[in-house]
């Protein structure tokens, strides 16, 4: 599925690191920056968590929530939240529905080996429920940064 800047994100019911499941729909009339990530505690997804995590104060004065998204399960996630802190939920995409919903679920290369994963992508989605940015195939360095920028030109 292709989504597009202006279309209805599509909701999803998953749990997080505690068990408690969390709905986009739960979050109507609220900005929701939806992060998906390859996996727990690796390099590239430990910084970008940690970056949202140093910001997370700003996106909370700009009345954004912060739900971070991968196919790890809800035990890796929360080993993953208590050893770097992180102040927002994170979802347990364990059979990758969500991701193949939103599209980020897709063939990737490493040391010339193909498999299937999530390609890191965020989305921005407005208090309307609609796609107001999304960010594919996102470098790490400064990704938070412009979401937040983003999040802050959204709400002015």
């Amino acid at each position: 599925m292709d989504l597009k800047i202006g279309q209805k994100a599509p909701d999803f019911k998953l749990p997080d690191e505690n068990g408690k499941l969390h709905s986009l729909s739960d979050y109507k009339g609220k900005t929701v920056v939806l992060y998906f990530y390859p996996a727990d505690d690796t390099p590239g997804c430990t910084l970008e968590a940690c970056n949202f995590r140093d910001d997370y104060l700003k996106y909370k004065a700009a009345g954004a929530v912060i739900l971070g998204v991968s196919p790890d399960d809800e035990e890796s996630h929360e080993k993953f939240k208590k050893k770097f802190n992180l102040p927002f939920p994170l979802l347990a995409d364990v059979g990758h529905k969500v991701s193949e919903k939103y599209g980020v679920w897709g063939e990737k290369t490493m040391f010339g080996k193909k498999y299937m994963g999530v390609i890191r992508s965020t989305f921005l989605i407005g208090p309307d429920g609609k796609i107001a940015e999304l960010y594919n195939k996102v470098s790490v360095p400064k990704h938070s940064e412009k979401v937040l920028k983003a999040v802050e030109e959204l709400q002015a």
